[in-house]
């Protein structure tokens, strides 16, 4: 996980909590640091994922763990909040988007059991699979300098599950996106392989929630979120 700070690579570790004082990482973080050939003394940044930063220097790297003297902190607020419901798919391209989400600052990740989801194998699920996901949002925010992680539901819902929410759901033959008012907080459902069928959407339409397009061909899931959600964000900002 590297960052720049003025021209110097800077590394980033993920903490439990941020303090100005020494913090104690485990083996596998000492192994990091050595792989990125760090030293006694070089510069680091951490992150809590929840908004609590800090920089400092490492005071130690020991075969078992690492020492980092941490001498600045602060604390960085939540951008406005854009909660993704994603599908259940493929588990490399929802390891892809889980990265992009992260680095885009998406507040929460909610995996949805689609109908066309079902067909999918391998799919994206499971304690396993969700230890990858949180894997990889840890090295996107590490990479992209950014203070919060999307919150993780590890529930996976239904469409029933979402008709007492209201938000946005991405199709084809919707409203251009772009011309939506987004108002924190957004909620975005995408669609699985394959697309939703009429009666996911219709469900949805009929709790209250509203159909946008990002334009008139068909994009892969993990493209159309990854696009949505930069729209959304850029509006929102």
């Amino acid at each position: 996980m590297v960052e720049r700070r003025g021209d110097a690579a800077v590394t980033t570790f993920h903490v439990l909590h941020v303090v100005r004082n020494e913090i104690h990482l485990g083996e596998e973080d000492a192994h990091h640091a050595r792989v990125k050939r760090l030293a006694v003394g070089d510069p680091v940044d951490v992150t809590d994922g929840m908004g609590g930063v800090g920089s400092g220097r490492i005071k130690a790297i020991e075969k078992r763990g690492l020492i980092l003297d941490i001498d600045r902190t602060s604390f960085v607020e939540r951008p406005p909040e854009i909660n993704l419901f994603v599908p259940l798919a493929d588990k490399e391209r929802m390891l892809w988007l889980a990265e992009k989400a992260t680095e885009l600052q998406v507040t929460s990740w909610n995996p949805v059991m689609y109908e066309r989801s079902k067909s999918v194998s391998p799919r994206g699920e499971g304690e396993a699979f969700d230890r990858k996901v949180f894997a990889r949002m840890l090295s996107a925010l590490g990479q992209s300098g950014g203070a919060w992680l999307p919150g993780m539901n590890q529930q996976v819902l239904t469409v029933a599950d979402l008709r007492d929410r209201k938000g946005i759901v991405l199709e084809r033959d919707g409203q251009p996106l772009g011309q939506w008012a987004a108002v924190s907080p957004v909620n975005l459902a995408i669609g699985p392989e394959g697309g939703f069928t009429d009666e996911e959407v219709n469900t949805l339409l009929d709790a209250g929630w509203s159909a946008a397009s990002i334009g008139d061909v068909t994009l892969r899931f993990e493209t159309a979120a990854i696009a949505a959600v930069a729209i959304v964000r850029s509006m929102l900002h």
